[in-house]
């Protein structure tokens, strides 16, 4: 090749090279400046935590928990939803049959016995059923139902060598109905007075007073705790006997049975004379026949008194009036003072 012609060839490579670096460095220049610059990360940032790669974006409208509470509907709208928290269960349990049960030793209260005419105890004569009672503190009626192996409380039938239960007489005890007026039930419990423990033996259904808005209570029935009393009645078919100064007969008031209120212990929304606990009246239909009125039990129908069915009434009848017994009624069952004892 001549040198003109090298000179030539050689100019024109180094004019295209020239140009060449000019239109990429143009070229580096504008997209860089069409893409914006995430600033400088530390270098010990980890790149997971980048706030960019842990946001959900959702296309449609998404109602959440908070969201959807506060929509009422037609299934729930009036169920509140304010209080989450857990409720205290309430005892609902029927052990009564324990205390009649013979050679039991799941209540301590009762011991089986047998019947001798015969007893150091008795001197001169023979011991009846009666002079049991008196002897053990336990009602004639208590021991026909373990006698009768049912509830029959007025066949009072003994024969020598029969076994029966009675109540312990040396177990440090008494018995306690607690009464909740806002869902007329009452607990009966028996109480350790020494260990201050209580065991619940049944759960019952029972009718209050009318409501009364002038009452502390709200109820013609009182709330306070109040001591039973001894002046108990037992009423049958043409008992007559005056009420609200008119002569009736006593079943069609108070049922078969009658236990008072004799005073009151500590505060109390009215004095305990003439409350008590008594059975569902009996009303006699057309056909001349006296039936329960059983309707009564879970409304607030009655004068003031604690209603309950009859075997109810027959049953704790037979059971508590020989013995101490308090009655507390309240309108919230977690706040009587019973809770206060431990549950044996």
């Amino acid at each position: 090749m001549s040198l003109p012609k090298l000179f030539v060839f050689t100019l024109l490579s180094a004019l295209i090279l020239i140009g060449s670096g000019i239109v990429f460095k143009k070229c580096t220049r504008n997209v860089s400046s069409d893409v914006p610059q995430l600033p400088p990360q530390p270098a010990t940032m980890p790149i997971a935590y980048s706030p960019t790669l842990t946001v959900e974006i959702s296309v449609e409208p998404v109602v959440g928990p908070a969201t959807a509470l506060a929509i009422p509907s037609k299934e729930t709208s009036s169920i509140p939803i304010e209080d989450h928290s857990p409720r205290p269960q309430l005892p609902e349990v029927d052990r009564v049959q324990e205390l009649f049960r013979l050679d039991s030793s799941s209540l301590p209260i009762v011991e089986t016995i047998t019947y001798h005419s015969k007893v150091p105890w008795q001197k001169g004569r023979a011991a009846w059923l009666s002079d049991y009672a008196t002897y053990y503190q336990t009602s004639r009626h208590f021991m026909a139902r373990s006698l009768n192996k049912r509830p029959d409380y007025l066949k009072q039938e003994v024969a020598e060598g029969d076994r029966l239960n009675v109540l312990r007489k040396e177990y440090p005890f008494q018995f306690y109905f607690l009464v909740d007026t806002s869902l007329c039930k009452m607990w009966f419990y028996y109480l350790h007075t020494e260990k201050q423990t209580k065991t619940l033996l049944k759960t019952y259904s029972v009718g209050l007073g009318r409501v009364d808005g002038s009452k502390t209570s709200g109820l013609l029935t009182p709330l306070g705790k109040y001591q039973l009393g001894g002046k108990t009645a037992v009423y049958q078919p043409k008992t007559m006997g005056t009420y609200k100064g008119k002569n009736i007969e006593m079943i069609s008031v108070f049922g078969t049975r009658w236990i008072p209120f004799e005073k009151e212990v500590g505060f109390c929304t009215a004095p305990a004379r003439g409350f008590g606990l008594h059975g569902t009246p009996w009303i006699r239909g057309k056909d001349g026949v006296s039936r329960e009125e059983k309707e009564s039990i879970g409304k607030f129908e009655s004068d003031g008194c604690i209603r309950l069915a009859t075997a109810d009434m027959e049953e704790i009848y037979a059971i508590v009036i020989t013995k101490p017994t308090t009655i507390e009624i309240v309108s919230d069952y977690a706040k009587a003072d019973l809770m206060k004892w431990k549950d044996d």
